[in-house]
């Protein structure tokens, strides 16, 4: 597989989330995206929302051939999110979060932790979905004063 980033207007990884029955961001709201490609074949995609320094990730979403193997689709799901990691530091992102949806391997894997949805930032919430992961980037450290009580002393219940 090869994988690339993704340019707007994301069609091809709309496309894909649309096929798999998945949510997504609308376009305008996409600020990067990746790709996993077979030939000429589009696998796999993740998409990301940003807000300040925190974003949201969407998918990974892995649309694989019937023969395979579990355990390779898992991969695809953790490179493409191994790469959202990447870009975010570069670009000054400090917190990324995302939902569940039963890969728990892949973002326990990867650095993330389950969170109250407390922490997530007011511009991310809404977005449909149960349960919540986080990962901080750099020496970045969870702590108490994060979220809610941030988020109650800044005026923004």
């Amino acid at each position: 597989l090869a994988y690339r980033p993704l340019t707007a207007p994301w069609e091809a990884a709309l496309e894909l989330f649309r096929f798999a029955g998945a949510w997504a961001p609308p376009p305008e709201d996409v600020v990067a995206g990746w790709g996993a490609w077979d030939a000429e074949r589009l696998l796999g995609a993740l998409l990301m929302e940003r807000a300040g320094a925190a974003a949201m990730l969407h998918g990974p979403v892995v649309v694989a051939p019937p023969d395979m193997p579990a355990e390779d689709v898992l991969a695809v799901a953790g490179d493409l999110t191994a790469r959202a990691l990447t870009h975010a530091g570069s670009v000054g992102i400090e917190t990324i979060f995302a939902r569940p949806q039963s890969l728990d391997r892949v973002w326990v894997r990867v650095g993330f932790i389950p969170l109250p949805e407390a922490e997530l930032p007011r511009a991310l919430r809404g977005r449909p979905g149960l349960g919540l992961f986080g990962w901080r980037g750099g020496t970045a450290l969870w702590s108490g004063r994060g979220g809610a009580r941030s988020a109650l002393a800044r005026g923004e219940h």
